[in-house]
């Protein structure tokens, strides 16, 4: 009997003791950790957030293409889906804070004090019982042995009522014990209880949360999958858009000596006006009509300068051309602007009044530029700021005009101071004139015609500039 009495109040104790050291830290360990779950929670919830919205913008994207515009919807109720789910999550969680974490939270402090207080008042209870008890004891034995001597009958009525003291208070003791195991076990189960019941409350609603957001997203799920099961699949006004182009259609081959992309290019109209002339044209036109003059005189000589329009004309075989001077477009945006040495492809080889339409390879920009601003690319171009070597004279905008002048005295021809052969006389002119052009603008036919008329003398005093002299002298001879 004193055996299960010993085992019950170690029980009872343990109880209170496990409540007191495990369960209630236990229990403000499962709140610090609930408050950390919320925290993560609804920094997902933030995270999913910004990740769904970002979706919706990318399906509000998709909604504007021809193609994809389903796609996109499909997008966008997704997002919205899963924002819904969401939502419901947060408040599901609301509701985790509201009735677990703070009931616990006040719950636990309330529970610290309240079961220090009742293990100490079970703990001074017993004490006091036992006591008491151990007092009974002690007093039998006494009665006891001063009922061995002479006068035994005489402590006998006091030992049969310290017997029964001492039953009744053992009696107590035993009913305090047993109560006292039971409350403490009862207090350890009610706690228990109070947190299974609270977590499957959450539980349930979690699974409330779940089925809903079930339902939410399988309600359009066979739909939203329906529009991705073949991504070659286009609406058939872009299928009809397709085959219309894919139908050939007749194009009159412009004239090209090679197959090349630029031949069936569609060019701007050509602007109204009439392409300004460069000053290389006007140096070439010079030398056309001084070629004619020497054509008349001396057949020997061909013909010494071509006009850049027609060396343009000819660039049919060469598609390529570099340009001599700049030129800037300004405005007009059918024109190209280029500096002095680009390279430009021409996409259609025929001049139409003195402009061309070419492609600038080093740009990529497409449009009409002056013909006479330009030669082929296989003919050595023109360093407009540096002298040559030879007697060919080079010239520059700038000193255009200049030039012009110097040419025209270059070529005047002073009378000899003899003129008995005058018909002789005016051949030679004819020749030097054609000559001294020859050498100025041909290196080549220069020291040809040089090494074949070994007699033709260059005037020397060609380049001098005669100054213009003004006379008042309003004298006459008499007639």
């Amino acid at each position: 009997m004193s055996r299960n009495v010993e085992e019950v109040t170690k029980l009872t104790e343990s109880t209170y003791k496990s409540v007191m050291d495990q369960f209630n830290p236990g229990l403000r360990n499962l709140v610090n950790l609930g408050k950390n779950y919320e925290k993560s929670v609804a920094a997902m919830i933030l995270a999913g957030k910004s990740y769904f919205d970002a979706m919706s913008k990318i399906g509000e994207n998709a909604a504007v293409s021809p193609v994809s515009r389903e796609l996109g919807v499909v997008l966008m109720d997704i997002s919205e889906v899963h924002r819904k789910v969401n939502l419901e999550l947060e408040e599901n969680f609301k509701r985790f804070h509201r009735d677990i974490i703070s009931e616990l939270e006040r719950k636990t402090e309330m529970d610290v004090k309240y079961m220090t207080a009742t293990f100490k008042r079970y703990q001074i209870e017993h004490k006091m019982k036992q006591d008491c008890l151990e007092r009974s004891q002690s007093d039998l034995k006494k009665l006891r042995r001063k009922s061995q001597g002479k006068n035994a009958n005489k402590y006998e009525n006091k030992e049969s009522e310290c017997l029964e003291t001492l039953t009744s208070r053992q009696m107590d003791m035993q009913l305090f014990i047993a109560e006292g195991c039971k409350e403490a076990l009862v207090e350890e189960k009610r706690r228990f209880c109070f947190l299974v019941d609270k977590h499957c409350m959450f539980s349930y609603q979690f699974a409330s949360f779940h089925e809903k957001a079930r339902d939410l997203l399988t309600t359009k799920l066979n739909s939203w999958q329906d529009q991705c099961n073949d991504a070659s699949d286009m609406p058939d006004s872009i299928l009809s858009m397709i085959e219309g182009l894919q139908t050939p259609i007749s194009i009159t081959p412009l004239p090209s000596p090679s197959p090349s992309r630029h031949s069936n290019m569609t060019a701007p109209p050509a602007p109204p006006l009439k392409a300004q002339t460069s000053p290389l044209a006007n140096m070439f036109t010079q030398g056309n009509n001084i070629a004619t003059a020497t054509r008349t005189t001396n057949n020997s000589i061909g013909i010494l300068c071509v006009s850049v329009a027609t060396g343009l004309n000819n660039m049919v075989k060469r598609p390529r051309v570099r340009t001599i001077f700049p030129h800037t477009a300004g405005n007009n945006g059918t024109l190209i602007s280029f500096e002095e040495g680009d390279v430009i492809t021409l996409l259609i080889p025929e001049e139409r009044d003195g402009w061309m339409y070419g492609e600038l390879e080093n740009s990529g920009k497409r449009g009409w530029f002056p013909s006479s601003y330009c030669r082929a690319l296989s003919e050595p171009v023109v360093n407009n700021n540096s002298v040559s070597a030879g007697p060919h004279r080079s010239r520059s905008v700038v000193n255009l005009h200049h030039q012009d002048t110097e040419t025209d005295e270059a070529t005047m021809v002073l009378p000899p101071a003899d003129y008995s052969n005058v018909l002789q006389h005016n051949s030679n002119s004819s020749s030097t004139v054609a000559q001294n052009y020859v050498q100025r603008h041909s290196p080549t036919l220069s020291a040809s015609s040089s090494s074949s008329n070994p007699h033709a003398v260059r005037n020397p005093f060609a380049t001098v500039r005669l100054r213009p002299t003004v006379t008042n002298d309003r004298s006459a001879p008499v007639v």
